[in-house]
C-alpha cells in the first residue's frame, strides 16, 4: 500500500514569494519616507513676511533648527542643548565634507545650510545666540523660515 495515509510526507508551503513581497514593501516604505518633514516642529508659529519664498535647496545638505518662543532648540520633539547639538552636527558635517572632497580642510566653511525655524515670539537676542553658535562652529549658510502673507 504505497498510497496509505501513514506516509511521512509533509506539505510545507513555499514562503519565498511571501518573503519577497515583504522585503519589497519594506524597501518601498524606506524610499518614500520623508525624514525632513519629521524634523519640522509644527507647533511653531512662524513670522509672516510678504516677501517669503520657498527655500531652494535641491541637492544641498540641510540642518533644520526649530527654536521655540523661549529660545530652546527642539529636534524631533526633544529639547537639546544648543551648543552641544550644533558642535556635534558640525563634526558630522566636516566628516561628510571630507569624505566627499579630500581637499576639504578643517577650517573651511561647512557646506551645510542651516534652516532656522524660529517662533514669531522668539526674542532676537535668543535667536542671535543660535546663529552665533552656528557661526562659531563653521556654518556660514543660513536660511530663515517664514510664512507668506497668503499662507498665514
Amino acid at each position: 500500500m504505497s498510497g496509505s495515509m501513514n506516509s511521512e510526507a509533509s506539505a510545507e508551503p513555499n514562503l519565498t514569494p511571501m518573503l519577497d513581497l515583504v522585503f519589497q514593501l519594506i524597501t518601498f516604505f524606506m524610499l518614500v519616507t520623508n525624514f525632513k518633514a519629521a524634523s519640522l516642529d509644527l507647533n511653531l508659529k512662524l513670522p509672516v513676511v510678504g516677501s517669503a519664498r520657498p527655500l531652494e535647496t535641491e541637492g544641498e545638505d540641510l540642518l533644520i533648527l526649530n527654536i521655540d518662543s523661549v529660545g530652546k532648540l527642539n529636534v524631533y520633539g526633544v529639547t537639546q542643548n544648543i551648543e552641544r547639538y550644533i558642535k556635534a552636527e558640525a563634526k558630522a558635517s566636516r566628516l561628510t565634507a571630507k569624505r566627499l572632497n579630500p581637499n576639504f580642510k578643517a577650517d573651511d566653511d561647512l557646506p551645510t545650510t542651516i534652516v532656522v525655524r524660529a517662533d514669531k515670539q522668539t526674542p532676537f537676542n535668543l535667536l542671535n545666540v543660535v546663529i552665533k553658535t552656528c557661526q562659531d562652529n563653521g556654518f556660514r549658510k543660513f536660511a530663515l523660515k517664514a510664512m507668506n502673507k497668503e499662507d498665514g
